[in-house]
């Protein structure tokens, strides 16, 4: 009933920049926190940026500085501004969505960052 679709991944050169978004439908009738998660093979999922229902927003460590989340209410997305790319950020990227108190999560972006 609920599905979250992703876009905005892709191949990019060191230094460069990508926008990452994520857009919930069906029926919905509240949204709590949302999420970017990123994964590499062999390695757990990892919390890239989190950002709550009144705008608070964390970030790891890693990405601080660099990566900004952001969300429209109003269109049921979030979004994951990357600049500054590394290649250490090449991962398959997911994100989660709190809604109706259950957390739903995408299908995953690939982004890859080459040196």
């Amino acid at each position: 009933q609920v599905q979250l679709v992703e876009s905005g991944g892709g191949l990019v050169q060191a230094g460069g920049s990508l926008r990452l978004s994520c857009a919930a439908s069906g029926s919905i009738l509240s949204i709590g926190a949302m999420g970017w998660y990123r994964q590499v093979p062999g390695k757990q999922r990892e919390l890239v940026g989190r950002i709550t229902s009144g705008g608070s927003t964390n970030y790891a460590d890693s990405v601080k500085g660099r990566f900004t989340i952001s969300r429209d209410n109003a269109k049921n997305t979030v979004y994951l501004q990357m600049n500054s790319l590394k290649p250490e950020d090449t991962a398959v990227y997911y994100c989660r969505q709190v809604i109706n108190e259950a957390s739903y999560w995408g299908q995953g972006t690939q982004v890859t960052v080459s040196s």
